[in-house]
C-alpha cells in the first residue's frame, strides 16, 4: 500500500470527509504506481485510505476514514452491496423497475454510475479507480441482483481526461462476454410509465432516472395546459404532461432519434392505455437548437413550459459562461410564456449551487421585466442521494416557477 502524506492546511476538508485530493495537496508519496493508499496528514495523523492513479484528473480518491478498514477487493465489493442495499425498498416498487443502484462519491465508490433498467443493468465509469475495479463491481452487482446483462461505458465527457477508452464493455453472469448485437430493446417502467432503451446508445447509460420525482411534479400541474417540453429527449416530461391532462406538448430537441423514440414511446403508452386516448394527436416534435428555437416562440402560445438543457458548467472555471446561458435561456422563456404560466427550469451542472440557481432565476426575471414565484424547489430522487460531505452530489437543482406579469 501506497503512504501518501498531504500538505499542511490542505487537510481540512479531508478530515471532514471530502473525497477529492489533486496533486497540489499531496507532499509525499512513498511508493509507486496506481493503487491503495494510507493518507497521514504532515505531522503523521491518519486521514483516511483512499485509491491513487497519478494519470487521474483527481489523483487521490478518499473511500474509508475508518483505520480498522482493510483495502482490497472485498472491501470495494462491500461497497457496492450496500449501496444497493440501501434502495431496498425501491427495488422492490411494482411501479418503477429502473433506478440508480450506485451514485458515485455520494456512494463512496468515486465516478461509478450504476442504473438498472428491468433486469439490465448499465454502469457508466468516470475515473480511472472504477475502471480498474470494473470487473469486481460488475460481478458484485450479478451476484446480489442476477440481471441478465450488465453494460459498462466511460462517459464521453471523462474519457480524455481520464485516458480511457470509450468501448462498450458487456459482462454476463459476472464475467466479461463479448456484446450481444442482436439484443432488443430494454423494456422498464418508471412510475407506471414504459419506457424502453436501445441497448449501448444514448445519453448516459440511455435513461435519465435522477428526474423520477421531478416529472410526478409536472404531471400534477400540466391539466389543462398548453406545454413546451425543450430538450425533451425521448420524452419523460411529455409522458407525464399528457397523463396529467395536457392539452398539447411541443417537444423539442437536438437529436431527431430521440424525438422519433419519444413518438413511439408515446404510442406504447396509449396503447396500453396509461396515457388519454388520442394523446398521439397532441404531441408535435421538432428537431431543433433549443436555446435559438425558444427565441421565435409566439408570445404567449404556452403556459406551461420544461427546460432541462444538458450540463453547461462542467466545471468551476465554466461557470461565469455557464450563469449566462442558463440566464439567457430563463429570460427568453418568461417573456414568451403567458402571463401566470408555469416554467419547470433545471440544471444539472453540479458547479453551480442550488443557491447561485435561484440567484439567476431572479436576475432573469428582473431582465424580463416579470415577478415570479417559486412554487416546488426540485431536485434528484433518494436514489441520487447528496452526501452532504461532498456538496458536489447536489447536481440537480430544479426550480417550478410562476411567471407574473403586468
Amino acid at each position: 500500500m501506497l503512504t501518501i502524506t498531504i500538505k499542511e492546511g490542505k487537510d481540512k476538508l479531508l478530515l471532514k470527509h471530502h473525497p477529492w485530493v489533486f496533486s497540489g495537496a499531496i507532499a509525499k508519496i512513498e511508493g509507486e504506481g496506481a493503487g491503495f493508499a494510507e493518507v497521514l496528514s504532515e505531522s503523521g495523523s491518519f486521514i483516511a485510505y483512499g485509491y491513487y492513479d497519478a494519470k487521474s484528473h483527481i489523483v487521490l480518491h478518499l473511500l474509508s476514514w475508518n483505520k480498522s478498514d482493510r483495502m482490497d477487493e472485498a472491501f470495494i465489493r462491500s461497497l457496492v452491496r450496500r449501496s444497493v442495499l440501501r434502495r431496498k425498498e425501491l427495488l422492490q416498487r411494482k411501479d418503477t423497475t429502473c433506478l440508480r443502484l450506485i451514485h458515485g462519491e455520494a456512494d463512496f465508490l468515486p465516478g461509478v454510475a450504476a442504473d438498472c433498467y428491468g433486469r439490465e443493468v448499465r454502469i457508466i465509469i468516470s475515473s480511472r479507480f472504477a475502471y480498474a475495479f470494473l470487473p469486481a463491481i460488475a460481478s458484485e452487482l450479478d451476484t446480489i441482483l442476477h440481471p441478465s446483462i450488465i453494460e459498462a461505458s466511460v462517459d464521453k465527457a471523462f474519457a480524455g481526461p481520464e485516458g480511457l477508452p470509450e468501448r462498450l464493455r458487456t459482462f454476463k453472469e459476472g464475467k466479461e462476454a463479448a456484446e450481444d448485437t442482436s439484443r432488443a430493446n430494454v423494456r422498464f417502467i418508471e412510475d407506471g410509465i414504459l419506457y424502453e432503451a436501445a441497448p449501448g446508445k444514448g445519453q448516459k447509460s440511455g435513461f435519465y432516472c435522477d428526474q423520477r420525482d421531478n416529472r410526478r411534479i409536472v404531471e400534477e400541474v400540466a391539466s389543462g395546459r398548453t406545454v413546451l417540453d425543450l430538450f425533451s429527449y425521448t420524452g419523460p416530461f411529455t409522458l407525464h404532461a399528457l397523463r396529467g391532462g395536457a392539452l398539447s406538448v411541443d417537444a423539442v430537441d437536438s437529436s431527431e432519434s430521440a424525438l422519433r423514440h419519444l413518438l413511439y414511446q408515446v404510442h406504447i403508452n396509449e396503447d396500453e392505455k396509461i396515457i388519454p386516448p388520442e394523446s398521439r394527436e397532441k404531441v408535435t416534435i421538432t428537431d431543433a437548437d433549443c436555446f435559438g428555437y425558444i427565441r421565435g416562440v409566439e408570445d404567449g402560445k404556452y403556459d406551461m413550459m420544461i427546460l432541462d438543457p444538458p450540463k453547461l458548467a462542467k466545471t468551476k472555471a465554466s461557470l461565469d459562461n455557464a450563469m449566462k446561458a442558463y440566464k439567457d435561456l430563463n429570460r427568453v422563456a418568461m417573456l414568451k410564456i403567458r402571463n401566470n404560466g408555469i416554467i419547470a427550469t433545471f440544471s444539472c451542472s453540479a458547479a453551480m449551487s442550488a443557491e447561485s440557481f435561484r440567484l439567476m432565476l431572479s436576475w432573469a426575471a428582473a431582465d424580463a421585466g416579470v415577478e415570479i414565484q417559486l412554487l416546488r424547489t426540485m431536485g434528484a430522487g433518494e436514489d441520487h442521494p447528496i452526501r452532504l460531505s461532498f456538496p458536489e452530489s447536489e447536481y440537480l437543482k430544479g426550480c417550478l416557477i410562476r411567471v407574473i406579469k403586468g
